[in-house]
């Protein structure tokens, strides 16, 4: 008798009604193994709000109190003198070290009037906030105090930089030229002023002939002039220029002293300007300009 193998493919005969091996071509039950997991719609991310549901009104806010334009807060009153940030003056405040009128003040917020007298840990302060300018000043401008006929002065060309009352660093003539600096810091104009004043300065100087060598070596080993004892930290010709044309470094910020020093020896300052002062220099400053010191420049200065 002949013998008949029947094959039944995968996929046929899939009546349900049949129970069977999947692989025999039987019913199949529904699977959740992986890749036949029942597909799940996600919520929606934008949910609307259903129409009745509306926002309870904001209740208004009550109108500020005008500010008195002549009070202002404690602690900006002492950031605004210099003395420190708010923050830290905050701190002193809180620890009694502020007194306002001869009475100490811990509270923070406090408000003082702009005549009010305010000590900061034992010593007065003003408002003003500190500022400081570094100008490169043309000829023809002096220095307060100092001005003559045909010259103007040195105040009008920074004038508009600020509101603060400045004043200069020092004296110039009308035909000194280089860098002057101005601050509202009296501490900084008693600082740089002072003789006994450390931070240098350098000069070029021009004459009326070449300096001669010997006189060279008696500048830099020092000059009585006028009873007083005059030194230098340096002196040299310039490079590539003709031996009138001198380079000074001192400490002084005296420019009468300067010229005094090559009077002494009978020679005529045809010229003196100013280079460096206490590490500031005259980069990308032209003549009859001016700028603000930044930050670092300033602590520069303080410890000089």
């Amino acid at each position: 008798m002949q013998k008949f193998v029947y094959n039944m493919s995968r996929h046929q005969d899939s009546d349900k009604s049949r129970p069977g091996s999947g692989r025999q071509g039987g019913y199949k039950k529904d699977s959740n193994s992986r890749g036949n997991s029942p597909i799940r719609k996600a919520p929606s991310k934008f949910k609307t709000k259903p129409e009745a549901a509306k926002e309870a009104p904001k209740a208004s806010k009550a109108p500020k109190k005008p500010s008195n334009p002549d009070e202002i807060r404690l602690n900006r009153y002492i950031s605004n003198s210099g003395m420190c940030s708010r923050r830290d003056a905050d701190i002193y405040i809180q620890s009694g070290n502020v007194k306002v009128n001869g009475v100490v003040v811990t509270e923070m917020g406090y408000k003082v009037k702009l005549t009010d007298s305010v000590q900061f840990d034992g010593v007065n302060i003003t408002p003003e906030k500190k500022e400081y300018i570094l100008l490169n000043k043309p000829k023809n401008f002096s220095t307060a105090g100092d001005d003559s006929p045909g010259s103007a002065n040195v105040l009008d060309l920074v004038r508009n930089a600020t509101k603060a009352n400045l004043m200069p660093v020092g004296r110039m003539d009308k035909t000194t030229t280089g860098l002057l600096l101005f601050t509202n810091d009296t501490e900084i104009v008693q600082k740089f002023t002072a003789p006994n004043q450390r931070s240098s300065k350098v000069y070029q100087v021009t004459l009326d002939k070449n300096l001669r060598f010997e006189d060279l070596e008696r500048i830099q080993k020092g000059l009585t002039i006028d009873d007083f004892r005059v030194y230098v930290e340096e002196i040299t010709y310039i490079e590539d220029q003709p031996k009138s044309e001198i380079g000074l470094k001192m400490k002084t910020s005296n420019v009468k002293i300067v010229r005094k020093i090559f009077e002494h020896l009978k020679y005529d300052v045809l010229k003196v300007d100013r280079v460096t002062f206490a590490g500031l220099t005259k980069k990308n400053l032209p003549r009859g300009d001016w700028r603000f010191l930044t930050e670092q420049e300033i602590i520069n200065l303080k410890n000089a």
